[in-house]
């Protein structure tokens, strides 16, 4: 009996296969209010709120899914549903997460009614996000909410003196909260830069330069690991969180994914603006995922990337994340586009074989969110498989151009 040999990790063989598979298992995400947090199994925990930034990410996957129109896997939705799952995620958008007399959007819901009212700009971000992506998708009523999202982000959280966003707001928008944050404004370059393509303003895509700038900048003058936590008047805060040092979203000292989640984003808004973009965002690209990976990768020794280190370099939270692992295999095809060393294209085939052998579960589909230090599945920070974005667009970016953003790529190749 003669078999086939399973396809190479990272070969777009293998990527076209994971793409159908976490469109298989996000599917099973779909919650009445939005999208709900998934457990190892694929089943919605009922335990846990309907967050904003889970919804959002879903429906720009399921957007990204209907826009690529390729074969489904076995049991998961063909074009039909993925158009229903991201009609879905617009029309939570619009009524269960929004927030009908304040506005904006709540950051989670349960059946009772508002769980977490605060407006959160790493929420807002995504919301940008999944509209932007729906809007290409031709989602009734996508664009409205892509432009009622963007208001919001300008009036709200857009600080134009700092060339930044703020961090959070009360449900009132009474009271700014004083800790300053990079993981939302990362988050809102990446939505920024989507707006911009599909809407075709080139504001929006001056702003995602200008925070990118103030971002390389900090990390510059810190060898390289960015300070992630600010006060109120940008002052690093270089010990916040050290007593939880692995916080989901703002963990102590050096986050060694965002070094490479920015540099991919850096190549992004480098590309986006040619001979216009700021001076050396992609020298600062690859100083960032130099650093990112002479710190995280086997950092403590053993295979796979640390989540944090201090800022020496020595790891802190040992724990692997499979978003790191993601951003890493990311940050390696776009570096190697646009530097043409070889040494990119090898650490992509390197860390997708750690991807396959440690993070894909070929059991029960999607990946494992967290490994201990010695690469055994774990929960401490992230217990089961709440989402796929991360890794979906890792095994999307390979098969796109380095710009635009994933779903005007999409859309402008067709079908």
């Amino acid at each position: 009996m003669v078999t086939s040999a399973r396809p190479a990790p990272g070969s777009p063989t293998y990527l076209a296969a994971q793409r159908a598979d976490l469109l298989r298992f996000a599917a099973g995400s779909r919650h009445e209010l939005g999208f709900g947090y998934l457990d190892s199994d694929g089943v919605v925990d009922p335990a846990r709120p309907v967050e904003l930034w889970i919804t959002c990410r879903m429906t720009h996957v399921a957007c990204l899914g209907l826009l690529a129109d390729e074969p489904a896997a076995p049991g998961g939705p063909g074009p039909a549903e993925l158009a229903a799952l991201a009609a879905h995620g617009v029309a939570a958008l619009t009524t269960s997460l929004a927030d009908d007399e304040h506005g904006g959007w709540f950051a989670a819901v349960g059946p009772g009614g508002v769980v977490d009212d605060t407006k959160q700009a790493y929420g807002h971000a995504f919301v940008v996000l999944a509209a932007s992506s729906a809007t290409a998708a031709g989602i009734d009523g996508a664009p409205a909410l892509l432009e009622q999202a963007l208001v919001v982000l300008d009036d709200r959280f857009w600080d134009d003196a700092e060339g930044l966003v703020v961090d959070a707001w009360d449900r009132a928008w009474s009271r700014l909260d004083d800790y300053r944050g990079v993981n939302a404004n990362m988050h809102t370059v990446e939505a920024l830069l989507a707006a911009g393509d599909v809407t075709g303003e080139v504001a929006l895509h001056r702003r995602a330069a200008r925070i990118a700038a103030r971002v390389v900048a900090w990390a510059e003058d810190n060898a390289w690991r960015i300070p992630e936590h600010f006060t109120a008047t940008w002052e690093p805060l270089l010990e916040h969180h050290r007593e939880v040092p692995a916080h989901p979203f703002q963990p102590y000292g050096a986050t060694v994914g965002h070094g490479l989640e920015w540099a991919r984003l850096l190549v992004a808004v480098d590309r986006t603006f040619g001979g216009d973009a700021p001076a050396g965002l992609a020298e600062a690209a690859v100083a960032l995922a130099d650093r990112a990976v002479a710190d995280g990768w086997a950092g403590d020794g053993e295979e796979g990337f640390v989540y944090t280190t201090d800022w020496s370099g020595v790891p802190v939270v040992r724990a692997r994340m499979h978003w790191v692992a993601a951003e890493a295999v990311s940050a390696a095809v776009v570096l190697h586009r646009v530097t043409g060393e070889e040494r990119w294209r090898e650490a992509g085939e390197r860390w997708w074989a750690y991807v396959d052998r440690n993070l894909v579960d070929h059991e029960r589909g999607s990946w494992v969110h967290e490994l201990d230090e010695l690469n055994r599945p774990s929960g401490r920070t992230w217990p089961g498989k709440p989402d796929v974005y991360h890794a979906y667009q890792a095994a999307l970016l390979p098969c796109l151009p380095t710009v635009p953003s994933f779903a005007s790529a999409l859309r402008s190749l067709g079908p």
